[in-house]
């Protein structure tokens, strides 16, 4: 019903709301401190609150963090009903030169008894002498697969989709559902060496186990095969748990003005993995990963103004990863790309993607309402080669509302609306998107 509503009324929807942010974004003030108006300056919801209480301004008492909860409501065919919390923790450490840093992170639990933890963080120590970075997750879980390469599944197209805060609410025929444990522990640290630039290694463990196939069928006279099992077959690798253990070395460049809402600068980070077959991974590999994010001001009077561009890069070698450990959509560290599809939509063993998103305010004195309008492009290849990198692009596109939550970290509350192919999706979250 949902995917027929938004099939019907989507795209007409978009288009007017888009039209209305361009025009408030056109519209609004020329500066996010201090604005023609130069009583105008940057407030956030809990001044609106104490406003409207007619309550004093909240006195600055020095601290340097601040803690945003959202909740986490859901349901879909493979989980069921859904609940849980997710947040961050904006911080900063002593020393005048010292980035903010974030620590996030969600608690989920589902009427079908399934749990996900998940952990993120990026730590600048003091003067930033050195990152600390991580992802964390345990997940007792189900995700359906589609096959390998963008234009996956061959053999048909998808009945439209709609997604909430990235995961499925609706059954498809060609989905290929799995229920599974994931762990993940992805750890690493980068020296500070010349300015903007560091160098670092780390560690990064990927496992799964129990995992049930839930449309595999290896009765004879009642066989029905799924892209799982066919390619951990084809290559040698087991059905039903598997592990990929790699110490990774790590080039780091980041010039952002802030970690958390960036409004000028930018973030490349570039990153190759070698396995570790003593600590229990399947075979020998090498990984190689590239990510890049830059920030442009399109005011000179408003920093808030600008547009972001967003690009990735994951290449493996044919048949050295088990299947779910290819590389996939929204893996990344916040599970944030390709915005209009489910998580793990797209996979293969090279993919690359990419996304640019406009920024603007939209109120045109306190600065606490905000507007994007973003998109974006994947493409993956398979090992067999019959589909190829750039072979196949998959775009998305959509808009959102961004509400200041917290001035002092220029924390945001997110909240999208996105659109892929035959696909949607509603997302809400405590951060950008990148």
């Amino acid at each position: 019903m949902a995917g027929k509503v938004f099939e019907l009324f989507g795209k007409p929807v978009v288009l007017f709301v888009l039209s209305m942010l361009l025009y408030y974004g056109s519209h609004a003030q020329n500066d996010s401190t201090v604005h023609r108006d130069t009583t105008c300056v940057q407030k956030d919801v809990a001044d609106l609150i104490r406003a409207a209480l007619k309550m004093p301004p909240k006195k600055d008492t020095g601290k340097k963090g601040s803690i945003i909860l959202v909740p986490i409501i859901g349901s879909n065919p493979a989980t069921g009903f859904m609940i849980g919390v997710g947040g961050q923790y904006g911080f900063k450490l002593k020393g005048e030169k010292t980035n903010y840093s974030l620590i996030s992170g969600s608690v989920q639990l589902t009427t079908k008894g399934q749990k996900l933890l998940l952990i993120k963080n990026t730590i600048f120590s003091k003067n930033n002498k050195f990152i600390l970075t991580g992802d964390w997750r345990f997940q007792e879980y189900s995700q359906s697969t589609y096959g390998l390469g963008t234009n996956a599944p061959e053999e048909g197209g998808l009945n439209y989709h709609f997604n909430l805060l990235g995961l499925e609410t609706t059954d498809d025929s060609l989905a290929q559902p799995l229920r599974f444990n994931f762990f993940r522990f992805y750890q690493s640290i980068s020296f500070h060496i010349k300015k903007s630039f560091y160098i670092g290694t780390g560690y990064y463990l990927d496992s799964y186990s129990k995992i049930v196939d839930e449309k595999l069928r290896l009765e004879p006279g009642n066989t029905l095969l799924t892209s799982h099992y066919v390619y951990n077959k084809h290559y040698g690798f087991d059905t039903a748990k598997y592990t990929v253990s790699t110490l990774n070395f790590n080039i780091v460049s980041d010039t952002r003005d802030n970690l958390i809402n960036a409004y000028k600068g930018h973030y490349f980070f570039f990153n190759w993995r070698t396995s570790l077959k003593l600590f229990g991974t399947n075979s020998n590999t090498s990984l190689f990963y590239g990510e890049w994010r830059s920030f442009h001001s399109l005011s000179k009077r408003n920093p808030r103004h600008l547009i972001g561009f967003w690009l990735m890069g994951d290449f493996s070698s044919k048949g050295e990863l088990p299947y779910l450990i290819l590389p996939a959509t929204a893996y990344d560290q916040r599970s944030r790309s390709a915005r209009g599809y489910t998580q793990g939509r797209f996979r293969g063993n090279n993919l690359v993607y990419g996304e640019t998103e406009y920024r603007f305010p939209i109120s045109p004195c306190t600065g606490v309402l905000g507007g994007v309008l973003f998109a974006n492009a994947t493409t993956a290849s398979n090992p067999q080669e019959t589909v190829k990198l750039f072979q196949s692009i998959q775009p998305g596109y959509g808009l959102g509302l961004r509400i200041m939550v917290d001035k002092k970290t220029r924390t945001n509350l997110a909240v999208d609306f996105a659109f892929g192919n035959k696909s949607s999706g509603f997302y809400l979250a405590a951060s950008e998107t990148f």
